[in-house]
């Protein structure tokens, strides 16, 4: 929002609560929706969120601020965090909130603020082998690029999407879309993306990936390397030749290192594809949304000419099987070696329904990654690198809302974490655009004093409650998250 008028500005409030500055028109909210013009005062429109280990079940508001509070009792193990608390960014004063406490009989001090970040992105791992599109592809939402397609992971596909360059290195647009879409993944809410050159997916945080319209039931229990290693005994006996589908390592049991293990005996079988060691290929196919990952609905496909110099003959069987189980087929060779389907036995069968059970359900994680760096620092301490310092020697505990973070070595204070481990509705944006998040520094109180920390801002508990913050608001009370 730009600034407004003189005469129209003489009707409004100005909020400093970030660089934005809008005029608030009374009844009316801020550009981002959290300050408010009540009665001609700047008011906070979301309450403080407090956690306490004491509520089992159920959340309530407590009022907060001394023309409110009744002095009621709150729970001692009572923590505030960062959602609700507002911002001092640019952090020429000290954070909202500075509270002491005493933990395990230490006496603590937690800093708490919302930190407005345009040094972030999320970092989104989805369960599932099928072709999301190619490495370095751009991710687009509603058509604007937000983000790009990293290296994938074990049974996973990996996306990096936001960062500086998206939210304000590009187009307005641009940077309004990306921004939409990371608050909307760190609020638990389903975004569809479409990659370049690969598919539609729908994301959301804890819950499984939709690509290209179906849901995705289960990850791979492992490569067909090793599916082979894990289950290759369970097969022994019930069929003469096993071949686990995959895009990245197909396996045949008869070269497998196992399989040689156990004895089993040689079928002739030969893979199209790049042999790596013996009964593992790789480059079976291309990468695609059919069997084990490639772009196969025929799986015979990848088999050559049956050598009846090397252990092929007629009445050999044959199973081949994808790595999560959801694809198989069971074939005998005839008089001529060529594979003809038959029905699946019993036996085989409980071996296909073991992959089932050994695969994990597919999801989709979302990792908010911050640098909690610049002015925010000043908010804590007089002396901001002190604070880094603090951070990656393991004085300072660094969490958001209350939920643990990863911190990264190095440099700075760049923090990852799980945005299923924070209350609902935790993050926010300003548009500028940034998104907010909420950060707590917790430390001995000796040691904050020593880093030059706003000794003269330490409230109580009580205290806190009792002369509330800068904006007026009240407190939600409620349970901390499963962890």
């Amino acid at each position: 929002m730009t600034d407004a008028p003189l005469s129209e500005a003489a009707e409004k409030i100005r909020c400093d609560a970030c660089p934005v500055m809008c005029y608030i028109a009374p009844g009316q909210t801020g550009a981002c929706d959290r300050y408010a013009n009540h009665a001609g005062r700047i008011v906070r429109s979301d309450p403080v969120v407090m956690l306490s280990h004491a509520l089992d079940a159920g959340s309530r508001i407590v009022p907060f601020a001394a023309r409110d509070w009744d002095g009621s009792p709150v729970p001692a193990d009572a923590f505030v965090t960062g959602i609700g608390s507002g911002t001092t960014y640019p952090d020429y004063k000290p954070a909202p909130f500075i509270v002491s406490s005493i933990i395990d009989g230490a006496d603590m001090v937690t800093v708490v603020t919302e930190a407005i970040f345009s040094y972030c992105g999320v970092k989104v791992k989805i369960d599932t082998d099928r072709f999301l599109g190619p490495e370095g592809a751009t991710v687009r939402v509603g058509g604007e690029a937000v983000g790009h397609v990293t290296t994938a992971e074990y049974g996973s596909q990996m996306l990096s999407l936001g960062g500086v360059h998206h939210l304000t290195g590009g187009t307005k647009a641009e940077g309004r879309v990306t921004c939409d879409a990371l608050l909307r993944l760190c609020n638990g809410e389903a975004v569809e993306m479409r990659i370049d050159h690969g598919s539609i997916v729908v994301v959301q945080a804890g819950q499984p990936p939709v690509v290209d319209g179906t849901p995705e039931r289960r990850m791979r229990v492992g490569c067909g390397s090793a599916t082979i290693g894990m289950f290759a005994a369970q097969w022994k006996g019930l069929v003469d030749e096993v071949v686990v589908v995959d895009d990245h390592i197909t396996g045949v049991v008869s070269e497998h290192q196992a399989g040689k293990v156990l004895g089993w005996a040689p079928t002739g079988i030969r893979i199209k594809g790049q042999r790596s060691t013996p009964g593992r290929y790789f480059r079976v196919s291309e990468p695609g949304l059919g069997w084990g990952g490639t772009r196969l609905t025929d799986p015979l496909e990848i088999l050559g000419e049956w050598n009846p110099k090397k252990g092929a003959r007629p009445g050999l069987t044959l199973l081949m099987v994808s790595t999560t189980g959801e694809e198989f087929a069971y074939y005998e060779l005839d008089a001529d070696l060529s594979p003809q389907p038959r029905d699946l036995p019993e036996g085989l069968r409980r071996t296909v329904d073991l992959i089932d059970e050994n695969c994990e359900p597919s999801l989709c994680t979302v990792l908010f990654m911050g640098g909690a760096g610049g002015s925010l620092r000043a908010g804590v301490t007089k002396n901001p690198v002190r604070l880094t310092r603090s951070v990656q020697g393991g004085i300072t505990r660094l969490t958001s809302g209350g939920a643990e973070t990863y911190v990264w070595p190095g440099g700075g204070i760049t923090f990852m974490v799980d945005v299923t481990r924070l209350p609902k509705g935790a993050f926010g944006y300003v548009p500028t655009p940034a998104l907010v998040a909420p950060l707590e520094f917790t430390l001995p109180r000796a040691d904050y004093i020593a880093m030059g920390g706003h000794e003269g801002s330490i409230r109580s508990l009580s205290e806190t409650m009792a002369e509330g913050g800068e904006y007026p608001t009240e407190a939600h009370l409620q349970p901390w998250p499963r962890q």
